[in-house]
């Protein structure tokens, strides 16, 4: 390809959609160098660290203003390798398999994707225009109604990357493994935030964009969507490791962006945009708080924590406000999305009654996600503390670094305004061209009003409280059960195993089961099969003369039957 027709490919495109998604990468770059100066300090490499997170930046800005195709496979490939160099900055003895496990994953799915991209050239191009023709896709001149096996096809492919780097399913664990195992600031630039923004971001690219979908290849959207909140959020509920219970909710969430997209009407897709971005936003400050307490208890462990509310009083309220966002809990910006996406399932009523196991998964989804995070907080925050804690607050006072404590705040605050001047945000305007229309919203929110009837209902309550109780407080001794909580430690209810009776129940227990034996972990279920495969190869490859001349003769064979056919 010479110079000239170089210069003339539609390389990339400055749309307001990427704009804003550019924005937002920036500023979570900005916030994880803060954050990192203090929770990185002191380990080895933080030149490469830094150099790492760099370029992640780099790429991923090529990413979201590429038009090429070609071009965007290239960006796309460089990042896989980068979240496995950073993962491998983790402390545990799992780290390495990890790191490992994300490249594997990640990069299958690239090679997918190159596929899906060969499939497309073939269907615009052809093979006789070579690679010219192949450097000549993008998504500013290219549009493909799905209409067969082969459009289908490289739909489906394309897909798969854009799943597996947002975490959805089936393409979900490296997410789980990476929380608990990456180092916080990885977790809360990577997962948490910009994989998410960029699997999502080119979901909605390639389905709005790219090709033109039917209504089967939307209800497959919202299928795969409504299956990965139920299934992730029901994982998270059981955990015992605070980053680990975060991460499978972070697989939760990318389920309603799924789902909105696939609704293919402008709110739901609205909807869906608009919660990539909240998503970025509260879910990083779960995973930056998450990081002070591990930072100043050395431990994410459930049954290790408790009490920290008073000694953590910034991280705790950072936490709590993130925490009504992710659960969908008015005036927050994770109540304002996911109503859009509501409306857009309902909006998908005229094509059959699906549509209500799509909003009951989304409703429950978000109760559900709201019941673990009561567990969270109750076993961190607000239960009674620890033995390791008690222990730690006596010989050095917690507490929380300016590093540490500035994204976390700033963080919880944009949760918080997101939520309530969401109504003023020109959704039309900013997610052009992936949203054909303006958004209407059949459903009555108005987030500026809900606030103030929000804080005048807490005002009352909390004047009825105080009018109730002025006066008449005491002040007693631990009292539990009749024993003293000094004297008998395991009389402490720490909430570690609030809802563990889920698993009694006889089809739920049998797939947590399945799960706890990585039958739905695709990484692990193809290396079993590589391993079965091989082993019948090595069985058939024992070195034995008479074994070999058989397979010869059957090979003969063989071959003249398909030269005789």
């Amino acid at each position: 390809m010479s110079l000239e027709n170089l210069f003339s490919l539609n390389l990339f495109n400055f749309t307001p959609l990427a704009w804003l998604a550019a924005a937002f990468a920036g500023l979570f770059f900005i916030l994880v160098v803060v954050y990192s100066l203090s929770f990185m300090k002191g380990r080895k490499g933080l030149f490469r660290y830094y150099l790492y997170t760099v370029l992640t930046l780099v790429f991923t800005l090529g990413v979201i203003f590429a038009d090429n195709l070609l071009l965007l496979v290239i960006l796309w490939g460089f990042l896989g390798l980068l979240l496995y160099l950073l993962t491998g900055f983790g402390r545990t003895a799992s780290t390495p398999a990890t790191a490992r496990k994300a490249l594997l994953i990640v990069g299958g799915t690239d090679a997918m994707m190159l596929l899906g991209l060969a499939l497309v050239w073939l269907m615009v191009y052809g093979p006789g225009t070579g690679l010219s023709g192949l450097a000549k896709l993008s998504f500013s001149t290219v549009t493909i109604p799905v209409a067969g096996g082969l459009s289908v096809a490289a739909f489906l492919l394309l897909a798969s990357a854009a799943l597996a780097k947002a975490g959805a399913m089936p393409f979900h664990t490296w997410v789980p493994d990476m929380a608990e195992d990456a180092p916080v600031p990885v977790t809360a630039y990577l997962p948490a935030s910009l994989d998410k923004l960029l699997g999502i971001f080119f979901l909605a690219r390639i389905s709005l964009e790219l090709f033109v979908l039917d209504n089967t290849l939307g209800i497959v959207l919202m299928a795969l969507g409504s299956i990965t909140i139920m299934a992730a959020v029901m994982m998270a509920m059981v955990q015992h490791d605070m980053k680990r219970l975060l991460g499978y909710h972070a697989v939760s969430q990318v389920g309603y962006m799924v789902l909105g997209i696939g609704t293919g009407n402008p709110i739901g897709i609205a909807g869906a945009l608009f919660h990539m971005f909240n998503n970025t936003i509260y879910k990083s400050c779960l995973f930056m708080s998450a990081g002070a307490v591990e930072k100043s208890m050395k431990t994410t462990d459930l049954h290790r924590l408790g009490g920290l509310g008073k000694l953590m009083p910034l991280v705790f309220g950072a936490f709590f406000v993130a925490s009504l966002s992710i659960s969908g809990v008015p005036p927050f910006n994770g109540f304002a999305s996911k109503w859009m996406i509501y409306q857009g399932i309902i909006g998908t009523a005229g094509n059959g009654w699906t549509w209500t196991i799509w909003l009951t998964a989304a409703m429950m989804g978000s109760a559900l996600t709201l019941a673990s995070f009561m567990k969270l907080i109750h076993a961190v925050f607000l239960g009674q503390a620890s033995p390791h804690v008690t222990r730690i607050a006596e010989t050095s006072r917690p507490g929380t670094p300016f590093a540490l404590a500035a994204p976390i705040a700033v963080l919880s605050a944009l949760c918080i305004l997101f939520g309530v001047f969401a109504d003023r945000i020109p959704f039309g305007e900013l997610f052009s061209p992936v949203l054909a229309g303006e958004p209407v919203f059949p459903g009555l929110w108005s987030s500026g009003s809900a606030t103030i009837l929000i804080l005048a209902g807490l005002f009352l309550g909390i004047e009825v409280y105080l009018l109730g109780s002025a006066g008449k407080t005491r002040s007693v001794a631990p009292f539990i059960g009749g024993e003293k909580l000094d004297a008998m430690p395991s009389m402490r209810v720490s909430g570690v195993d609030f809802y563990t009776t889920v698993k009694d129940v006889k089809p739920l227990g049998a797939l947590f089961d399945w799960a706890e034996k990585k039958h739905f972990d695709c990484y692990v279920v193809g290396l079993r099969f590589a391993d079965f495969v091989g082993g019948i190869l090595s069985g058939l490859h024992n070195g034995l003369l008479g074994r070999y001349v058989l397979w010869c003769l059957a090979g003969a064979v063989a071959l003249y039957l398909a030269l005789i056919g």
